[in-house]
């Protein structure tokens, strides 16, 4: 503001002979009317006076009157703000004073003095008034000159230390608070005095006299003071304790910074490292989250720990640690703690009650931390790990003796804290319980060793998912079949978990099961897609028939994905069908890797079209990848042709060893940690030498019996098995003999050495051969039940054109 409009300000201050002056009687009625009064408000005097003041006010203040009146008998007089009513109607702002008029032995009367405000400040203010007012004031006021020395403070700012006004002349700001910034807070100053613009609600954090182990917090405001003639001659400033909103706003960082940073992972460690982490330096120098030794395994911790040993003590586990200095966390290293029964940490523990005090002597574990400055005990909180009703452990919070000891309010923020890190650790503890049990459930559900054949080399690698999505219902299998024959098998259910790891169980037995059928696998899916679909069918009815357990969601088959390989090593011929699996690749012999163009059917237990096979002969030596599809998507950005060309790019590398070969693409595209489980089934395709196999077209004429029975002998004694020769005649003899006399068609012997001998009767005939037990005067129906008894196991396999009988034998040289 500019001189002229100072001196434009100061005319319009309130002044007697500015002021339009009329007289009330006791009463507040007009009695006396001047012509200032009527050219301030517009009334002439046969108007106004034998008026009310109210009437002379807008409504709003017209019924502050009385009040106005009361205070002027009681106190003398009135001074004050008023809205008059001009005559024209319109409102105008006035100040009014009103005194005592009063003559000796007269009546009451009232001098009232109005003057309008416009845009003056207000009434004009004595010295004494501002003085009293500054000095007054619970604000911390003080002057510097522009050397920056106090010429002037008021007695507010004594609180802060630095002692009384008078001790601070001459001197800076740095020589009365010491442990301030004053090289940041004169920086403020002496940019005011050059600029000439205020700085207002400048914060600082230091420590000040009055306080120096607290840390304190205050709002200044700078204002220039110039001289008459518009030179700079000082720096005005205002100091504002805020340190208790300092705090809250402290706290309310500690916890968003704990809410972001606590319970990120699964993982119970990392869970109570996190929780260190997040209150050092801030909170508090040093800090230890000690948990019980069941939490770790992620059993229940029993309730009331018992005390240990002859000295009645309380073990703990340090699962996390944090000092102040420290550039990375430290390592805890699962350390034993022991506690007294009669330290805070034991009570808490018994208790689920914090503690608050001076750290205890008594209570030490290996290497234990004294924190910083240890010549003076430091300030100590102890709060329990407590979620869902259930203590965890203790969480230990140190301030070294140079900060200011914890009080209420630190208790409160630190239960805050512990709390909600107590709920995921306790979240951490129950996914390890569930995800160990589901991991040993799979485990044994799994085939811990693949069955021996000589159809295919094989090699399978698992890996399990991360701990934010957890255990997967992936799975994988080879189940052997006649003549030679395998199946391979990879699938995976949806879900995660226990109930996942339970479904896989029963898809895999019924896959099993199925495969026992010798059916062809576009036939073994639409079975098994018919199951899982009762399967489903049955939980539904259970859960509404309210025979779950409670809490249950049950398996969760609907939704699995298949493929289904079946590998001949006589001819090299492989026929596969899939159920919502990616189909499988295959490495040729020469390394270059192809993708079978398999048809895609429904994943089980949802419907759809019928499942289709695809056949392809592989050369001896070619390797079949089975995989589940989280071995492809991986990435959040998933498109099949990139990733099956990154698989491509990993099965190309050669290594002997079908193992190290199987690991290294599970290594390539999986990281150590998937969002997804992972199954890779590979398998490198043998073929049987032709001199293993023999095959036989006979007529359908029962003199054929015979010479079948020689051929298959002399064979027999060909391979050096002359020793099965009685037991093969009988099997052919009674096979061949049920072909010519039920069957139609051409008929077909075949003899297979592999690990076991194999013999096969093919006709045209539809109907399987059924089991029979004749009673003793029967003279037929013998003939299978023979079979039975004599080989380790036969069945009957069904082709487009008619039907295999096969029966199979133990060689007693696996190597023959």
């Amino acid at each position: 503001m500019g001189t002229h409009d100072e001196d434009d300000v100061a005319r319009r201050r309130f002044d007697v002979a500015d002021a339009a002056p009329l007289l009330l009687d006791a009463g507040g009625v007009v009695r006396g009317w001047t012509r200032d009064a009527e050219r301030l408000l517009g009334y002439p005097a046969a108007e106004a006076v034998g008026r009310g003041l109210a009437e002379l006010l807008t409504r709003a203040d017209a019924a502050r009157v009385p009040d106005v009146l009361e205070r002027c008998r009681r106190e003398g007089g009135w001074a004050g703000l008023l809205s008059a009513r001009r005559g024209d109607g319109r409102p105008i702002p006035v100040m009014a004073r009103i005194t005592s008029a009063d003559e000796p032995g007269g009546p009451t009367r009232w001098l009232v003095l109005l003057n309008e405000r416009g845009d003056a400040p207000g009434w004009s203010m004595s010295r004494p008034v501002l003085e009293k007012m500054v000095s007054g004031s619970p604000i911390g006021i003080a002057i510097v000159d522009a050397d920056l020395r106090f010429v002037w403070s008021n007695a507010a700012l004594a609180r802060f230390g630095g002692g009384p006004p008078e001790h601070r002349l001459g001197l800076r700001l740095a020589d009365v608070q010491p442990g301030l910034d004053s090289e940041a807070i004169e920086a403020q100053m002496r940019r005011v005095l050059q600029s000439g613009e205020p700085v207002l609600g400048y914060e600082h954090v230091g420590h000040v006299r009055a306080s120096p182990h607290r840390e304190t917090a205050h709002m200044l405001s700078f204002t220039r003071l110039d001289d008459d003639h518009g030179h700079p001659m000082g720096v005005y400033y205002t100091v504002v304790d805020m340190t208790e909103r300092h705090r809250a706003r402290q706290r309310l960082a500690l916890l968003d910074r704990a809410g972001r940073r606590i319970g990120r992972s699964l993982d119970i460690g990392r869970t109570a490292q996190e929780l260190a982490d997040v209150a050092v330096p801030g909170f508090a120098d040093v800090v230890t989250v000690d948990l019980l030794e069941p939490v770790l395994r992620g059993a229940e911790p029993t309730q009331g720990q018992p005390a240990d040993g002859p000295r009645k003590t309380v073990t703990l586990h340090r699962a996390g640690r944090r000092s102040a200095g420290a550039d990375a966390p430290e390592d805890a290293g699962a350390a034993l703690v022991v506690c007294p029964v009669d330290s805070p940490s034991a009570r808490c523990l018994a208790t689920g009650r914090p503690w608050r005090g001076e750290r205890p002597t008594e209570e030490r574990g290996p290497a234990e931390e004294r924190g910083p400055a240890a010549a003076e005990p430091p300030s100590v909180l102890v709060v329990p790990v407590r979620a869902r009703g259930t203590t965890l452990g203790v969480t230990t919070f140190l301030r070294d003796h140079r900060r200011e000891p914890f009080d209420e309010n630190d208790l409160a923020l630190a239960e805050d804290l512990v709390s909600r890190a107590a709920v995921c650790v306790d979240n951490a503890r129950r996914y390890t319980r569930e995800r160990d049990a589901a991991l040993v459930l799979q485990r044994n559900l799994l085939p811990r060793r693949l069955p021996e054949q000589e159809a295919v080399e094989v090699a399978a690698c698992y890996r399990p998912a991360d701990e934010l999505t957890g255990l997967g219902g992936d799975w994988y299998d080879l189940i052997p079949l006649s003549a030679g024959r395998v199946a391979l098998v990879v699938g995976e259910v949806p879900g995660h978990g226990i109930d996942a790891a339970a479904a896989m169980g029963r898809v895999r037995t019924a896959v099993r099961t199925l495969a026992a059928l010798d059916l062809p696998p576009e036939e073994v899916l639409a079975h098994l897609d018919d199951l899982v679909a009762r399967m489903d069918h049955e939980d539904d009815v259970t859960a509404e028939e309210g025979e779950a357990e409670p809490g249950a969601e049950g398996t969760q088959t609907v939704g699995s994905a298949c493929v289904y390989v079946v590998y001949d090593p006589v001819d090299g011929r492989c026929t596969m069908a899939a159920a919502g699996h990616p189909a499988p690749a295959v490495v040729l012999p020469d390394g270059a890797v192809t993708f079978v163009d398999l048809p895609q059917g429904p994943p089980l237990g949802v419907g759809g079209p019928p499942f289709e096979s695809a056949e392809v002969t592989l050369p001896e030596g070619s390797t079949l990848a089975l995989h589940t599809d989280g071995l492809l998507a991986q990435g959040q950005d998933w498109a099949l042709d990139t990733d099956r060309e990154r698989l491509r790019l990993a099965l190309e590398r050669a290594s002997e060893r079908l193992d190290v070969r199987c690991q290294a693409v599970i290594d390539a595209l999986v990281p150590a940690r998937p969002h997804d489980d992972v199954a890779l089934l590979m398998a490198r395709t043998h073929r049987l030498a032709a001199d293993r196999v023999a095959d036989w077209e006979l007529p359908a004429d029962p003199a054929a019996v015979a010479e079948a029975r020689k051929t298959a002998s002399r064979r027999l004694a060909e391979w050096g098995l002359a020793e099965l020769s009685f037991t093969t005649e009988l099997v052919v003899s009674e096979l061949v003999t049920n072909a010519i006399r039920y069957a139609t068609g051409p008929i077909r012997l075949r003899l297979i050495r592999e690990r076991t001998l194999v013999c096969e009767v093919f006709d045209g005939g539809a109907t399987a051969p059924h089991l029979r037990h004749p009673r003793a005067m029967d003279e037929g129906g013998r003939g299978l039940l023979l079979v039975s008894q004599v080989t380790q196991r036969w069945g009957t396999r069904f082709l487009p054109e008619g039907k295999i009988i096969w029966a199979e034998q133990s060689l007693m040289d696996p190597g023959a």
